[in-house]
């Protein structure tokens, strides 16, 4: 959770717009607490010694914030969220515009997962792996990958040859690479420049 500590000589808005700045992020997500009160020798001046910290809730709040992109965009939704492990968070949105919010090939679906990583980050130290999916693609796209990945591997062992998948994601490259890592006879590698990175499917040399 990201703090700082401050000296202030008041306990208002001024207080929390210096720490917003420091911060860097809204304001309505920051708490003040005071941790000393300062007097003069003659008490007449004070100030204070405070810790502002950001009150971010990353499943709630990651969901307003979904809840507010998608009403600027007039698209009425159900929107869920759970938390996989300590690292990874999994965003889950259910409407009847899924095919909109999808996008070709998932491009559209990919820039809304972005920009929520990027919002989440924005009020959070720890590292997390933030994931979005969309009526279901990405389960149905992992089983459509996996089998690709399956069929391809059968095709190098038989032919001896590598072979050059087309550009992937990294979520997607990862699911290459799962699914075959206990594969004796292939290994995988990415290779290539982001965005146009793709995986490689080699023959293993007996």
């Amino acid at each position: 959770m990201k703090r700082i500590q401050f000296e202030t000589k008041a306990l208002n808005d001024q207080a929390l717009t210096y720490a917003a700045s420091e911060l860097r992020v809204n304001k309505e997500f920051i708490e003040i607490n005071v941790l000393e009160e300062k007097k003069s020798l003659l008490g007449l001046n004070k100030s204070y010694v405070v810790e502002a910290v950001v009150d971010f809730d990353i499943i709630n709040d990651g969901i307003e914030y979904l809840k507010s992109m998608l009403k600027n965009m007039d698209i009425e939704a159900v929107i869920e969220a759970k938390r996989i492990d300590d690292r990874h968070l999994l965003f889950s949105i259910e409407s009847k515009e899924n095919p909109i919010l999808i996008g070709k090939n998932g491009k559209t679906l990919d820039a809304i997962q972005t920009a929520l990583k990027n919002y989440i980050n924005l009020y959070i130290e720890d590292y997390h792996v933030i994931l979005l999916d969309i009526g279901g693609y990405r389960e149905q796209r992992k089983k459509q990958l996996e089998i690709l990945a399956t069929k391809t591997a059968m095709d190098v062992i038989k032919s001896k040859t590598p072979s050059k998948l087309t550009r992937m994601n990294s979520y997607e490259r990862r699911i290459i690479h799962t699914k075959l890592s206990d594969w004796r006879d292939v290994s995988t590698k990415s290779e290539g420049d982001e965005p146009n990175r793709y995986v490689v499917i080699t023959p293993r040399l007996k």
